[in-house]
């Protein structure tokens, strides 16, 4: 089911009342190719509902974070960025963040060896430390084409 739509389950289940601030936020997260701060979120939501303020915006992202819908990716500049879970357990992909200017590019070019490497690492962890992975998420830091340039 795309887009927000098949979360809404999950999210009526574990949320104690299901808001219009809450759904816009969440569509927006899912028309967007990009990874949106709660600055940026704001700034798209707030012409349409004057009312919502930065505070739901950040308590609302950190739920739907919780819930499991998206993703929280941390920026070189200390500014977190999201970006909606796509397909629960489909969507894999790592995220490769430059440093200088805080640009994130998805990669989701893997070889078949590349994801059963990460798969018994997960499953070396989870035995050896008694712990169940629930999620993933692996981020190389370094500097894009752009910023090797003008370095």
């Amino acid at each position: 089911m795309p887009g927000p739509f098949r979360w809404r389950h999950r999210l009526r289940t574990n949320c104690s009342r299901w808001t219009i601030p809450r759904e816009v936020i969440l569509n927006l997260l899912s028309q967007s190719a990009h990874h949106l701060s709660a600055k940026e979120i704001y700034a798209a939501v707030y012409p349409l509902y004057p009312g919502i303020g930065l505070t739901t915006i950040y308590r609302t992202l950190d739920l739907l974070r919780r819930l499991g819908v998206v993703h929280k990716i941390s920026g070189p500049d200390g500014q977190s960025r999201y970006e909606l879970k796509r397909v629960e357990g489909q969507d894999y992909h790592h995220h490769l963040i430059c440093t200088s200017c805080g640009r994130i590019v998805d990669s989701r070019d893997f070889l078949e060896e590349e994801l059963d490497m990460v798969k018994k690492m997960a499953k070396f962890l989870e035995k050896r430390h008694n712990f169940l992975i629930t999620d993933k998420k692996i981020e190389f830091l370094g500097l894009c084409e752009n910023c090797r340039k003008t370095a």
